[in-house]
């Protein structure tokens, strides 16, 4: 054979080399790194319109009103953002070194706002099954009013009982004569209701 054949010969071996090599290594590779960068999981429709809320609860340790974060579907909120609020503080808190603050057995009858003042209609049972003080009455009120002035379109609570205005607690340390507005200072929480601009 002549040189030029056993060189073409050589370079064509190669080549062949390289192309097998390119097919079975190199491109194997780029595929395994093509489908590491692919998310394991998507996000679900569910989790995208998820929002957090904050409840506030009574905290023994710290004898104040503190928030508990919640995870919550933001349809549920859209729809009736109070009565959703009210059912949720109802419930209680998922942390355990927590407290309710609603009596038990209290439901909504009705929840309406009027410009900056929600009108919170409760049963009865808000004020005959509360266990009474002022500073647990003061925790039960400020609850409500410090989850709901979340929403940033409210700015008072104004509380009904059965649709009467001007109830209290059993001990009238706290009246529900005019809307409560949310404290600010930690201080001033054992205060009776303040009255609305």
């Amino acid at each position: 054979m002549s040189k030029k054949i056993i060189i073409a010969i050589i370079i064509l071996v190669i080549l062949i080399g390289v192309g097998v090599w390119y097919f079975l290594f190199y491109n194997k590779n780029t595929e395994v790194a093509t489908n590491e960068i692919i998310p394991e999981e998507e996000i679900s429709e569910e989790q995208m319109r998820q929002t957090i809320v904050s409840l506030y609860f009574y905290n023994e340790a710290t004898q104040s009103l503190v928030p508990e974060g919640r995870l919550i579907d933001a349809k549920e909120l859209v729809e009736e953002p109070y009565l959703k609020l009210m059912e949720l503080l109802i419930d209680g808190p998922q942390n355990s070194s927590l407290s309710k603050t609603i009596p038990d057995g209290t439901k909504v009858n009705k929840v309406e706002r009027k410009g900056d003042i929600l009108y919170l209609d409760l049963s009865k049972e808000f004020i005959e099954n509360h266990s009474g003080g002022e500073k647990q009455e003061s925790s039960t009120i400020y609850s409500i009013v410090n989850t709901m002035t979340n929403l940033t379109e409210v700015n008072a609570v104004k509380i009904l009982i059965d649709g009467e205005e001007n109830k209290a607690f059993k001990g009238n340390l706290i009246k529900f004569d005019d809307p409560f507005v949310v404290i600010k200072e930690q201080g001033e929480e054992d205060n009776s209701n303040t009255t609305a601009d």
